[in-house]
């Protein structure tokens, strides 16, 4: 397979939605109901939310794009500026800093290094903005992407508090220093 990645382009947003209602929910802990994972879907990853979050200045959408297929594969997200959550403010050292918000591959190219490559291209892209350091939160019972994560430089440095259909889980916040 021959993948690509580039920035969303509004055209994208349909494509992105399906990327993410298949994704979202491997990130999930284990008990999370179908009606909350569904729910979270709609108010966040929607075709509509993700046309909103592609033409936000603040965040930069980039896509894995299979090249024979044309199919989106994958996709990341970052979100410019310092953290609203009080626990991640504290938890994240280096500034200015960044939210790696969304990271999603597709389950038929986990392990093919097209997550490898997209996470090249998203450090990049934030170290080319200034930022010092990106973050995001994992969930706590998610070891294959806290694994991936570490894998990239990603180290834990706090936790926080993320909701999912009206339930609050844990997650793990990761900090990569640039």
């Amino acid at each position: 397979m021959t993948v690509s990645i580039r920035l969303a382009v509004p055209s994208d947003a349909r494509a992105l939605a399906h990327v993410a209602a298949v994704t979202f929910p491997l990130a999930c802990p284990p008990g999370t109901t179908l009606v909350e994972i569904a729910r979270f879907v709609v108010e966040n990853l929607s075709q509509d939310r993700l046309s909103e979050y592609i033409a936000d200045a603040r965040r930069t959408v980039l896509v894995a794009v299979d090249e024979d297929s044309l199919d989106l594969v994958g996709y990341s997200m970052l979100v410019e500026g310092e953290p609203t959550d009080g626990d991640v403010a504290r938890a994240v050292e280096a500034r200015p800093t960044a939210e790696l918000s969304k990271f999603y591959l597709m389950p038929d190219v986990h392990g093919s290094g097209v997550g490898g490559r997209l996470m090249t291209a998203t450090l990049e892209v934030v170290s080319t903005g200034g930022a010092e350091s990106v973050w995001l939160g994992v969930n706590a019972e998610n070891g294959r992407a806290q694994a991936f994560y570490a894998k990239h430089g990603f180290e834990q440095v706090g936790t926080r508090r993320f909701v999912v259909g009206g339930r609050t889980h844990d997650d793990l916040v990761y900090e990569c220093a640039l």
